[in-house]
């Protein structure tokens, strides 16, 4: 309905244009003439007068096509500039050549003078209807900027500030106004840019931020060194201005920068890819009038669970996290964009066997999502049994507490570490996936476990350790040259993990299609482009070696799991492995004693169990 609207009222000013075209070669030609003959209208001699009404109709005929043909009618004017003011005289001196030819076809002499006057005439009567309307705008807006917008301070009056102060008097969104600008280059102080004044070089600054209440300043100089950058950005910061930098143009224009200028970097644009999408509507009926429980509902996975569940109109959301401030944050969000949302936030571990039983006594989910976990891999090496307690004896107790109140579905949050696994972490969660399949095919509830790789910007993942120390001047710090990883964005993992659990029967590990993997490096100088600076120049890039238990690249599968297709074709399931499930819950029972007395051999209690897991070595 929108589209058609827009087509219509483009077609509309088409025929505007056209009809006043017609007009504007009328008058015109009569103005030719009327000048001419010194202003003097009953001076004109009245066979001339007779001629143009006899033969304009072909004029403007022929002229409507040159127009056409010069893009008259197809250029946005709202943004003309040169070439459009070229094609205007083009078509102009064309369609006085056009009226030159047809006279001299009919032999009809008119004064030679005639046409020139017709050419600029018209010429002038064209630039009216195509910049009359910027230049409306433009007034209009000065009078707004003078009562409501931002006053703008420029630093740079190069080819990236001349940029930036014209698309900010000329759009229509950008409620700001420049005010000055400042260059240190001496040829140029004094003069105007797009009628704003460049007073002086950097050292006016602080003058000008107090005379002019300069409320913002936009730094437009980004092929300076970062040593001068950094003395501008010294001086700016001592007047209490909000800082903006704008990326290298030549950066904008040969793609290292695939973001806007001044906008702040989107994890998004790191991925490579266009984000992956799922059927909202499945999900929908999955979920709602349906009891769900998010345990870690205040983590960076378990909250986007919550955030996407909330708006599937569920009959009742229970976040269950033992960190309070995490759950207040998100139990604040919610309440203020769901206020009708009936929502339970309990602080509790899972760890806490008669805490989990008697919440799902009380509440009785159908839904569970089970993202509560330990999951940073160098502090679990460091704390392997707390790995164990909260990663593996957390899982169990809440499969035990979904198993005995016949909860309907649970869905376990687990991630490609677990495949043959070098490290606690990876091992645990492993073991959890052990869990859900066994407890899967002895329990009247559907368990499934849900494998992905690396979510970006997520608590605690490298996007946010590289933005903090790339606001603190560098450097970026990387484990190896050579270290991949799988990545998705909080969004789409979770929106698939919501898609996968729809798609469960019971016992399957889903594993999410993350698209190629990416080099923890190449993100690393992505995220410093994007950042408006330059790699290894205005910021390093250190290595720093593995850390124990990480590998250089993760797998999403394990030789014997194999891979079927879902209807999602981002959504695969992984053949669960044949096991000896007695012989692992007399395991498992063993290992929930024995980690309680805090041994220092845990790692081979738990390959004992993961014959896959083969402890990192330095």
């Amino acid at each position: 309905m929108k589209t058609q609207i827009e087509n219509n009222q483009l077609i509309l000013k088409k025929i505007i244009l056209v009809v006043y075209d017609i007009l504007a070669m009328i008058a015109a030609s009569v103005l030719a003439l009327f000048l001419r003959f010194e202003g003097r209208y009953d001076a004109i001699p009245h066979e001339y007068l007779e001629k143009i009404q006899q033969y304009i109709f072909i004029v403007i005929i022929i002229s409507l096509v040159i127009f056409y043909v010069m893009r008259l009618y197809g250029s946005l004017w709202s943004y003309a500039g040169t070439t459009e003011l070229v094609n205007i005289l083009a078509a102009s001196i064309l369609s006085a050549g056009v009226q030159m030819a047809v006279y001299v076809l009919v032999d009809v002499r008119m004064p030679r003078s005639y046409y020139i006057f017709y050419g600029a005439g018209l010429f002038t009567l064209v630039i009216i209807s195509r910049y009359s309307w910027r230049v409306v705008r433009t007034l209009v807006k000065r009078q707004k900027s003078s009562k409501s917008c931002t006053n703008v301070l420029v630093v740079g009056a190069g080819g990236a500030g001349n940029m930036l102060v014209r698309e900010i008097i000329n759009s229509s969104h950008i409620n700001k106004r420049v005010v000055a600008i400042v260059d240190d280059a001496k040829s140029k102080q004094g003069s105007y840019l797009h009628g704003v004044r460049i007073y002086g070089g950097r050292e006016k600054i602080p003058d000008l931020v107090k005379k002019l209440d300069v409320q913002e300043i936009m730094l437009a100089i980004p092929s300076a060194p970062a040593k001068e950058i950094k003395q501008v950005l010294d001086i700016c910061k001592e007047t209490g201005c909000e800082l903006k930098r704008l990326p290298g143009v030549y950066q904008l224009v040969n793609g290292e920068v695939s973001v806007s200028a001044l906008k702040e970097v989107d994890v998004n644009d790191l991925l490579g890819r266009e984000p992956v999408g799922v059927d909202l509507s499945s999900i929908l009926d999955y979920v709602s009038g349906k009891t769900v429980l998010v345990t870690g509902g205040g983590g960076s996975i378990g909250s986007e669970i919550c955030r996407q569940v909330a708006e599937h109109n569920p009959r009742r959301l229970i976040i269950v996290d033992i960190y309070e401030n995490s759950a207040y944050d998100v139990q604040n969000e919610l309440k203020n964009k769901f206020p009708y949302l009936e929502l339970v936030v309990l602080i509790a571990s899972v760890r806490n066997t008669k805490r989990m039983d008697m919440i799902f006594e009380k509440y009785r989910p159908d839904i569970v999502y089970h993202a509560a976990a330990h999951k940073h891999v160098p502090l679990m090496e460091d704390s392997p049994n707390e790995a164990v307690k909260n990663n593996v004896l957390g899982t169990w107790k809440v499969v035990q507490a979904a198993d005995r109140w016949k909860t309907k579905r649970f869905v376990m949050i687990s991630t490609d570490k677990a495949v043959n696994p070098t490290n606690i972490m990876g091992a645990t969660k492993r073991i959890c996936e052990m869990i859900v399949q066994t407890y899967n095919n002895r329990s009247e509830t559907e368990f499934v476990s849900v494998r992905f790789g690396n979510v970006l910007g997520s608590n605690g993942s490298v996007i946010p350790l590289f933005k903090k120390q790339i606001e603190q001047g560098g450097p970026v710090t990387v484990t190896h040259p050579e270290i991949i990883r799988y990545f998705m964005t909080i969004p789409e993992a979770v929106s698939l993990v919501l898609q996968a659990g729809v798609y469960a029967k019971g016992g399957e590990i889903f594993v999410l299609d993350m698209g190629e993997p990416v080099k923890i490096v190449d993100l690393a100088r992505n995220l410093i482009l994007l950042s408006g600076h330059r790699p290894d120049e205005d910021i390093p890039i250190v290595y720093t070696g593995l850390r124990p238990g990480e590998k250089l690249y993760e797998e999403i599968l394990m030789e014997e799991e194999g891979l079927q297709d879902t209807e999602n074709k981002l959504i695969h399931i992984g053949k669960p492995i044949k096991m000896d499930e007695e012989k692992f819950l007399i395991q498992l029972e063993n290992l929930a004693d024995y980690v309680v007395q805090e041994p220092d051999d845990i790692r081979k209690w738990v390959q004992e169990i993961v014959s896959t897991y083969h402890p990192w070595e330095a």
